[in-house]
């Protein structure tokens, strides 16, 4: 509430109180990540999400920072280009000190600096006094850990928790303390620089005094320990170098572009940033994690699809993910984790939920296309990287995976690759789109299993073809005919069984009972991604998909506005998804509709000159494009989310007609397309083998040029018209 008051012969509107605000900003490193609103604080507001997480357990659930009594009053707040830092500038609101003393708002300024390093939370506040007095008013710190599994912060309820003890305060640090059910004792060490005049279990005091003109600075870390795994203390300049140094490395990973059109420019530069600061270091390389905050973990099918789109700006984020699920593919048939000999990983947790079997994602297989995906990927990573013996030390693990396709995968020996749930507690349905209501008949029925995705079917004849090329440089050619010939059959029986001519599109999968489910929806876009698509189809599915039905003007919906199920606020009934987008994009280039790939790329640009950030989320909601309106978000959507920060690398690639092949040493453009809206664009650095490219595209019309700037390496530079 506000009043009018007079001060001296001005009329002045007194503020006592900050807006409530619901946005959020978001950091994440290794297995930390946080979720703040934007003056750095976090609250039960909004979906009460926000909180400090480490190892999928919240450990800060509060952090409330007060200038006496009073939140203090929002300037600016931001995440840095690289996503290293938050960072908030803030003002004291109008204050009565004593007596009826007030402090006017703007007096103080208050900068918050945040970062994320090693377990822990990095905090600096600095205040400098800017009136014509001193200053004196308390500086008040809340904070609280509730210790809660990320699945109960996403709303799932629990029969019993473990015990939060007691708080523990001593030498000028406070230490909340939470023994979970799985045994592990968990804590939280709220840390100031400086000496506070109270410190408790729940806040920390200190008075600031402060002359005109006065600055001050003081440092506050919160460290989360699992099971007694401390992380070495460090200070607040020697944690901040070190991960500028770390964002820096990881960037080094990454070509960079550069365009004509610098709004453009803001979103390849978010896209570089997001995928960096969801890249986690494994043991076997480095994994994007999916999203913040709900699936900040691996997931091997957004980890595969990630490393596709990102394979020709990054192959090392390919090599990673490869070698993770390799190291995790199933060894054992267990239906309470979905598991089966050769499948590969869908996600897996190590919170306390998981780790007390509360869940059944610790290690957890439930999802179809993940196998396939994975040979994929090992197909498109040697011909981008030419890296021989890393595939060949892969072999084993694609001859497993090709084994669960051919057996557990299609168990009744159609020829296609179906699921069905046998974890009680799984996921119902098995492919991208895991909505329980996601694959349905075209009156609304939903499918029975087993089922078999169009998509799915198409990965999988991309798979035998890619790994019927490793088979062959690796001197298997009897293995390399028999998948050649595989695929060739799945591709002309797939037609036959999949193709509704009346509906011009593809059904969205096959029952339990070989009935086609007759919808039209996005799936058969993946369809043109992986060419199982006979080229008579493909037109037909690019004028379905780009029809008012499916294309917003946002996007490609997930489905057809004329089902029954059709919801555009659903997750997967109508909904529509930028990576989904891009494969089907890509899938068009794939067929030559270069200028309708392009149609999408325009699209997601739009999509991001709305969002903050320039961040594509996970997903938005699908209504049709409206007038001076931006598109209508989807409130719980994951942002960032990985897959849908690699989108737009694969729609450039579709768009420039462009392929790496390594082994040959050749970068290949066909028939290369630029939208209106770019008239140039550079790429620096992208590197094939040992040396590295710098390329200058010029959009002239329809036409566009490709000129080699720099050349440090022998590979040639083919443009085919």
């Amino acid at each position: 509430m506000t009043d009018l008051i007079q001060v001296g012969d001005q009329f002045y509107v007194l503020a006592t109180s900050a807006l409530a605000d619901d946005r959020t900003l978001v950091l994440k490193e290794g297995d930390t990540f946080a979720v703040f609103d934007r003056y750095g604080d976090i609250s039960p507001l909004g979906r009460g999400e926000q909180g400090l997480y480490h190892e999928s357990t919240r450990f800060l659930s509060r952090l409330e920072l007060r200038l006496g009594s009073s939140r203090p009053l929002l300037l600016e707040s931001t995440v840095h280009s690289d996503n290293s830092q938050l960072t908030a500038d803030l003002t004291n609101p109008d204050i009565n000190i004593n007596e009826g003393l007030l402090l006017k708002r703007g007096t103080i300024h208050l900068f918050r600096q945040k970062f994320l390093l090693k377990g822990t939370c990095f905090e600096r506040f600095r205040l400098l006094n800017h009136g014509m007095d001193e200053v004196e008013l308390p500086f008040i710190l809340y904070f609280g850990a509730d210790f809660t599994d990320l699945f109960e912060v996403r709303g799932m309820s629990r029969e019993r928790r473990g015990e939060i003890f007691p708080p523990e305060v001593d030498g000028g640090s406070a230490r909340l303390k939470y023994s979970g059910v799985d045994g592990v004792v968990r804590t939280l060490h709220v840390e100031p620089s400086f000496r506070p005049d109270s410190l408790t279990g729940s806040q920390l005091a200190l008075p600031i005094k402060l002359a005109p003109h006065q600055q001050t600075e003081m440092m506050v870390t919160y460290r989360c320990e699992t099971g007694g795994r401390v992380f070495p203390r460090t200070t607040f300049g020697h944690a901040l170098r070190e991960i500028e140094e770390q964002t820096r490395a990881i960037k080094a990973n990454f070509c960079s572009m550069e365009t004509s059109n610098e709004q453009f420019n803001d979103l390849l530069r978010r896209s570089v940033a997001d995928t960096q600061m969801l890249i986690t270091d494994t043991p076997h390389g480095p994994y994007p994690y999916a999203g913040v905050p709900w699936y900040s973990t691996v997931f091997g099918r957004d980890g595969i699809i990630t490393a596709l789109e990102c394979l020709w700006v990054n192959p090392h984020i390919a090599q990673g993910v490869l070698g993770y699920l390799a190291d995790t593919q199933s060894e054992e048939d267990d239906p309470e984790r979905d598991a089966e000999p050769g499948k590969i990983l869908h996600e897996t947790r190590i919170g306390e939920m998981a780790a007390a079997g509360e869940i059944p994602f610790g290690r957890y297989y439930g999802s179809v296309d993940s196998t396939p995906l994975f040979v994929m990927l090992a197909g498109a990573y040697y011909q981008r990287t030419a890296d021989r013996d890393f595939i060949s030390r892969l072999w084993p693990n694609i001859e497993r995976a090709l084994e669960w396709i051919d057996s557990y995968g299609d168990k009744d020996g159609d020829g296609f690759v179906e699921y069905i749930r046998r974890s009680k507690r799984g996921l119902s349905n098995q492919g991208w789109k895991d909505s329980p209501d996601s694959i349905m008949h075209s009156d609304g029925k939903k499918a029975g299993g087993p089922i078999a995705l169009c998509e799915v079917q198409g990965y999988v004849y991309a798979a035998k073809r890619a790994a019927a090329e490793i088979a062959s440089l690796l001197g298997f050619g009897s293995r390399a005919e028999l998948l050649r010939r595989q695929a060739k059959a799945l591709r002309r029986n797939f037609g036959k069984s999949f193709w509704m001519p009346e509906l011009n599109t593809y059904a969205i999968a096959l029952d339990g009972g070989k009935n086609q489910c007759r919808v039209k929806s996005s799936n058969p876009g993946h369809c043109l991604y992986s060419k199982i698509a006979e080229r008579e189809h493909a037109k037909k599915i690019v004028e379905g998909m780009l029809s008012d039905e499916m294309f917003t003007g946002w996007g490609i919906r997930t489905l057809s506005s004329s089902e029954t199920r059709y919801n555009p606020m659903s997750y997967h009934n109508g909904s529509v998804w930028p990576h989904d987008n891009a494969i089907t994009g890509a899938g068009f280039a794939n067929y030559g509709f270069r200028e309708q790939a392009a149609a999408v790329l325009t699209s997601l640009f739009e999509v991001s000159r709305f969002i903050e950030l320039s961040r594509l989320p996970e997903l938005f909601c699908g209504f049709h494009k409206r007038p001076a309106q931006g598109p209508v978000r989807y409130p719980v959507a994951c942002s960032p989310q990985a897959w849908a920060a690699g989108a737009v690398f694969l729609l450039i690639q579709a768009c420039l007609g462009m392929t790496i092949d390594a082994p040959r040493e050749r970068v290949r453009f066909e028939n290369p397309f630029l939208p209106q809206w770019i008239e140039h664009m550079q790429i620096y650095g992208l590197k094939i083998g040992p040396g590295s490219l710098d390329l200058m595209l010029v959009r002239r019309g329809v036409d566009v040029s490709v000129e080699v700037i720099s050349r440090k390496s022998p590979v040639e530079v083919v443009v085919v018209k």
